[in-house]
């Protein structure tokens, strides 16, 4: 006490800004390190990858986009195809699976969408989880869309994890919530509580690392997702 008594008011400010400076470089330094650093190093090549998967980025959520069916899974026998939109489509060749806080998802379509005290009680408070569901004719080109291959066996990870991340009722089905924000899409009930530590791009990595692809050590964000994104094949 005497000693900070002996300190003048603006060596004790100048100290007191030092070290809130020192304490935001260092967490920016290791959340910049975090995002740039792979989760996984020295991954050994794969062959036989001929299953295409794709990432697509809306500048907030990451989504995984696969194909409907093809000799390894085939998404009509878990999903009512014809019921995930109001268009009432059943050729959708590719589908893209998204997780998140189901209030911030449903009412977030875009930035101008965001409201701060949604964003709040996603982030600090643990709340129900939704799955957005969206189906595709061709791969989307009007989103930031990363492609990739991997084999059958990585690619069966992949999709149950994706499955596995449903809630579904007494009868076995997926419980949908709500429409999607254009006629190709529609919101359903999901496994999992949303927070500040596993958010919609950390499901995403999640089921990254499942098909053993590269994603960042942290994975909040959904660019860093994007800038990591390959598989092991050669």
């Amino acid at each position: 006490m005497k000693y900070m008594k002996n300190l003048s008011l603006p060596r004790l400010l100048y100290r007191y800004f030092t070290r809130c400076f020192a304490a935001i470089f260092f967490s920016l330094t290791f959340l910049c390190c975090g995002l740039l650093i792979p989760a996984k190093w020295g991954n050994h090549s794969k062959n036989n990858c001929e299953i295409k998967v794709c990432v697509s980025n809306t500048g907030i959520h990451s989504n995984i986009i696969v194909p409907t069916e093809n000799r390894i899974f085939d998404w009509h026998q878990y999903l009512s195809i014809d019921e995930i939109g109001i268009d009432r489509a059943k050729n959708y060749n590719y589908l893209s699976f998204g997780w998140g806080d189901r209030d911030f998802y449903m009412s977030t379509p875009s930035l101008a969408n965001l409201k701060l005290s949604t964003t709040l009680i996603a982030l600090f408070l643990p709340t129900p989880s939704v799955m957005y569901v969206k189906g595709y004719q061709i791969i989307p080109n009007d989103l930031e869309v990363k492609c990739i291959k991997i084999n059958q066996n990585d690619y069966w990870q992949l999709t149950k994890f994706i499955e596995s991340s449903f809630q579904i009722d007494a009868n076995g089905r997926q419980i949908r919530l709500g429409n999607g924000y254009t006629d190709n899409a529609g919101f359903y009930a999901a496994k999992g509580s949303y927070s500040i530590l596993r958010n919609c791009n950390s499901w995403t990595a999640e089921g990254l690392r499942k098909a053993d692809i590269s994603t960042p050590l942290l994975s909040g964000l959904s660019s860093a997702i994007m800038l990591h994104l390959k598989s092991n094949c050669k």
